[in-house]
């Protein structure tokens, strides 16, 4: 039988304290483990969403719930704006300005948001056509990969929304149907779960909804006017420009890129708008630093937690051997008769703790996993962000390498003890 059998051996004889010991160990581990995932699923799906967006021009309110619904759409809009505040933002040749896209938002289909825009908004994702073409006339959309996977929509299919961003049968705009005219290719940002429609179309929509008090549903919506939208034969250039023909309508909020960010005038910008505008600016970085910071609270204290319990694991690996040790005095002495150096028995116990350890990683890596799959799905049905739970972090075997280490320092007392131990007192005592 070699060293490694051995070791095995002596860990099974003890059922009871091999449970505690990898229980423990892997409960630590996976709560690192875990958090290790969602932290960098996050991060990733917030960076890849920033999408190089400077700022962020809504109505007043909170910056953060602004950045949340108009950049990663998981939100309510703090209101909207007259297009005639907004119109310096949109028009054309701004000295500060490259790119301003306007956001419309107040509708969903299955709970997936209609987004009234230009064909600006796919160009700043990186969009590309999967099938079909971006929409050109009013009612037509574009929709997300994910949207068409989840809904099996297809390309000239029709459907009606609901009012608002939870779906809703009694709050269904009846008499406005739409028309998918285009599927983009995934990009594994926000855009995989939007529907895409010009604004002209949002804004029909809700042309003549009711607006009594004790109303909320939009089945009052004209049904002669929004007929004459949807058969408009006029091709909406997609541009700002006809928005600006419009000033007493709303949207919902601009994305601004700047042409130069060092501009002096650019870092300013924003504080402008909230000085001396009846608008708000929110700077994407700003914010989700903020929110970082926010969530990082929680995550550092699950981490202390998680430690802790990493470290009374190893505690209890080396209670665990300490005792093995002990209670295997007689059998450890007549390994040393029967040829077994030093080294060897100090090997050996060495062995036992980077097996516990090894053991419970495994253990906790497994649970992490499966935690992260499970709470992907809650994720997705609240959020429509999709989340994984079977992706291995190269940071994982950072966690394998300390787990290894916490083996090894908990074995290394008993170990030595079991290697100094007298065999001639020992073999007398028994």
């Amino acid at each position: 039988m070699n060293i490694l059998q051995l070791a095995w051996r002596n860990i099974v004889k003890n059922p009871l304290n091999l449970l505690l010991s990898i229980v423990l160990f892997g409960l630590g581990v996976g709560l690192i483990s875990f958090l290790l995932l969602f932290n960098t699923q996050l991060k990733e799906k917030f960076d890849k969403n920033l999408a190089e967006i400077d700022l962020v021009v809504g109505a007043k309110g909170s910056p953060l719930q602004l950045i949340l619904c108009s950049m990663y759409h998981i939100d309510n809009p703090t209101g909207n704006i007259p297009i005639k505040n907004a119109t310096p933002l949109l028009r054309d040749k701004h000295p500060l300005i490259k790119k301003a896209i306007p956001l419309s938002l107040g509708d969903n289909f299955k709970s997936y948001r209609i987004v009234g825009t230009n064909h600006d908004l796919v160009d700043l994702y990186g969009g590309k056509l999967r099938e079909g073409v971006l929409w050109a006339k009013d009612f037509e959309v574009t929709i997300g990969r994910t949207v068409a996977d989840d809904t099996g929509l297809k390309i000239g299919d029709k459907f009606v929304s609901s009012h608002g961003f939870v779906e809703d049968v009694d709050l269904t705009h009846e008499d406005a149907g739409f028309t998918v005219s285009g599927i983009l290719e995934g990009t594994g940002s926000v855009l995989d779960q939007l529907i895409l429609t010009n604004t002209a179309t949002i804004w029909g929509v809700h042309e003549h909804q009711g607006e009594t008090a004790d109303s909320t549903t939009h089945k009052e919506l004209d049904h002669k006017a929004t007929e004459e939208v949807q058969h408009d034969t006029h091709l909406h250039d997609n541009s700002n420009a006809d928005l600006l023909n419009h000033p007493e309508e709303a949207i919902t909020s601009v994305l601004i890129q700047y042409k130069s960010r060092t501009n002096f005038q650019a870092l300013n910008f924003g504080r402008n708008i909230n000085e001396n505008t009846e608008m708000q600016a929110a700077s994407p970085a700003i914010e989700i630093n903020r929110l970082y910071n926010m969530i990082g609270v929680g995550t550092d204290a699950i981490r202390s937690l998680a430690i802790l319990i990493a470290i009374v694991s190893a505690l209890s690996i080396f209670i665990s051997l300490y005792k093995s040790m002990r209670d295997r005095k007689y059998e450890l002495a007549l390994l040393r008769v029967m040829g077994a150096g030093r080294l060897k028995i100090f090997i050996l116990i060495i062995l036992e703790g980077l097996i516990l350890a090894s053991i419970g990683f495994i253990i906790g890596t497994i649970l992490s996993h499966v935690g992260m799959e499970f709470m992907s799905t809650y994720l997705k049905t609240s959020y429509r962000y999709s989340f994984t739970g079977w992706r291995f972090l190269h940071e994982e075997w950072m966690v394998f390498g300390v787990s290894l280490i916490l083996g090894l320092v908990a074995a290394i007392l008993p170990a030595m003890q079991a290697a100094i131990t007298d065999i001639n007192k020992t073999l007398s005592q028994k």
